[in-house]
């Protein structure tokens, strides 16, 4: 078996549903210190955060990732235990092992390989995981970056492993993602019998005009290689069960993902300027998930384009899309971000899996991008 196989076995075998790191990154850190990387462990409330550096100065590269996982569901709609890694078939079936335990694996051996062919390089070498990105991501990356703001830690560029490829590994490089903002809307009205609509006043009917409205806007026309910003409402929920009986509430959940051209306070703003002028009774609280970035041309992309050609044959797709990652706590930062990883193909999903010939080729991979950024 061989080491990078070895070790996302080990940490699949941890059963870490977030926000519980289930000693994933003692592991890690173990292995790391015993290869001369200085270990820092940062602890928020029920979050474990590694931070692990080797060298001095700059530049400063990051490797972020994470040892969390969501819950693998029932587990006997699995093949085989979630927790109990097995391999069928050219494929490592784990929860986890594409999300992102393969890439934390391959992380880890490329940066020992790295300091062991390379003791003196430039710069800083470091990795930087979590146990909270599946979760509420509030004391994960989100509370490491303020605490690296406050004591004015450097980040120059930074490789998130999130399983970025989709048919071949190296064929999509991740250059930026969108905000995300979600709104909890509250209307108030009056409740009362159906038959005597003039006694009550439906939320419903009066939120209706409101949400046409948001749902038809057309906030911008994308930005670079972003999509136009989009809002989704994803859930409504009114009455009592009964049909006879107007509701005297109405809860709406939505969701905006938007480029560059906003952020969270001018969204916020737009939303709330929109429902005033319905004259609604309303009351909204907001989340806000983490503002969009976008990392321009530069050595970062330029190097990371190469290398990808080289795996996957073809120059990569340089994309924006998809969700969001921890990425979006280091950006602002000042770091330049990209996002490289193995094929999403199952991830979040009954079966998880990996081919197992991607993740042994993901630490040339890494070491690679290293290679040529620390050399």
């Amino acid at each position: 078996m061989s080491d990078v196989l070895g070790l996302a076995c080990e940490l699949i075998a941890r059963p870490s549903v977030t926000p519980d790191d289930a000693g994933c990154q003692a592991l890690v850190a173990q292995r790391l210190a015993q290869a001369g990387f200085a270990v820092e462990h940062l602890r928020f409330g029920a979050v474990d955060n590694l931070w692990a550096t080797h060298g001095a100065g700059g530049p400063v590269l990051v490797l972020l990732g994470h040892t969390d996982v969501v819950p693998p569901g029932p587990r006997e709609a699995w093949a085989s235990d979630p927790f109990v890694p097995t391999i069928r078939d050219g494929m490592l079936y784990g929860r986890g092992a594409a999300d992102m335990k393969g890439s934390v694996a391959a992380f880890v051996v490329a940066a020992e390989r790295f300091v062991a062919a390379h003791p003196g390089h430039a710069g800083t070498l470091a990795v930087l995981l979590t146990s909270d990105e599946e979760g509420d991501a509030i004391d994960g990356v989100r509370k490491v970056a303020q605490a690296f703001r406050e004591r004015g830690q450097r980040i120059d560029w930074c490789i998130t492993g999130e399983p970025s490829s989709t048919e071949r590994l190296g064929d999509l490089l991740r250059v930026g993602r969108r905000g995300s903002l979600s709104g909890t809307l509250t209307v108030k009205g009056v409740q009362g019998h159906v038959a005597y609509p003039h006694k009550a006043r439906n939320p419903i009917h009066l939120a209706a005009p409101a949400l046409a409205d948001l749902a038809a806007r057309r906030w911008d026309e994308g930005y670079a290689s972003f999509p136009p910003t989009s809002l989704q409402v994803s859930n409504l929920h009114a009455g009592t069960g009964a049909n006879n009986v107007i509701p005297g509430e109405l809860q709406v959940l939505f969701n905006l993902r938007y480029n560059p051209h906003w952020d969270a306070p001018r969204l916020e703003a737009e939303v709330a300027a929109l429902l005033d002028r319905h004259g609604l009774d309303y009351t909204l609280a907001w989340h806000r998930s983490g503002e969009p970035f976008h990392t321009p041309e530069g050595t970062l992309r330029a190097t990371a384009r190469d290398v990808l050609a080289g795996f996957a044959g073809t120059s990569p797709e340089e994309s924006t899309g998809g969700g969001t990652s921890d990425a979006r706590f280091i950006a602002p930062l000042g770091a330049q971000c990209i996002e490289v990883g193995p094929v999403n193909a199952s991830i979040h999903q009954v079966d998880e899996h990996l081919r197992v010939a991607d993740l042994e080729a993901l630490p040339g991979l890494y070491l690679s991008l290293v290679e040529r950024l620390l050399r």
